[in-house]
């Protein structure tokens, strides 16, 4: 499931022009490719910086909990932002792979966290940007729903 949300949010920013990629249609910092961008910081947030227990600095990626992951540099494309997702996603396979569903950890905000509930709040939150990236990409194409 996990992974079938991955690519749905792929899927729905894939082929979009580089503007309507960057295009704000909502008044947060929410556009298809820094959905894209949150994601793979989610990625590095909760496997590589949590469970992996790596600092920062050795992360593929930004990796802090702050609205920082949907900052998108000017120099980045969308295709480059979706090959740092992919990247980040099969870093997080190999990490999540090492671990027993049951094994526990602390997190300061959440507490005592399974990699079960690790997996399930990332397959929670990656089909809640899937569909505001379906959203949007809906805004963007004028899709007309009669």
């Amino acid at each position: 499931m996990l992974d079938r949300d991955r690519e749905a949010l792929i899927t729905a920013v894939r082929g979009l022009s580089e503007t309507d990629a960057r295009r704000r249609m909502v008044a947060s910092l929410t556009t298809p490719i820094a959905l894209v961008k949150h994601a793979a910081a989610a990625e590095r947030i909760w496997f590589q910086r949590f469970w992996a227990g790596l600092d920062e600095e050795d992360c593929d990626g930004y990796s802090r909990r702050d609205v920082g992951t949907f900052d998108v540099g000017d120099d980045e494309t969308l295709e480059s932002v979706i090959d740092e997702f992919r990247r980040a996603s099969k870093r997080s396979r190999d990490i999540a792979a090492r671990f027993d569903l049951d094994d526990t950890k602390t997190q300061p905000l959440e507490g005592v966290v399974s990699m079960r509930w690790t997996l399930l709040a990332m397959i929670e939150e990656f089909a809640r940007h899937a569909g505001h990236a379906d959203i949007l990409r809906e805004q963007l194409d004028d899709a007309d729903p009669h």
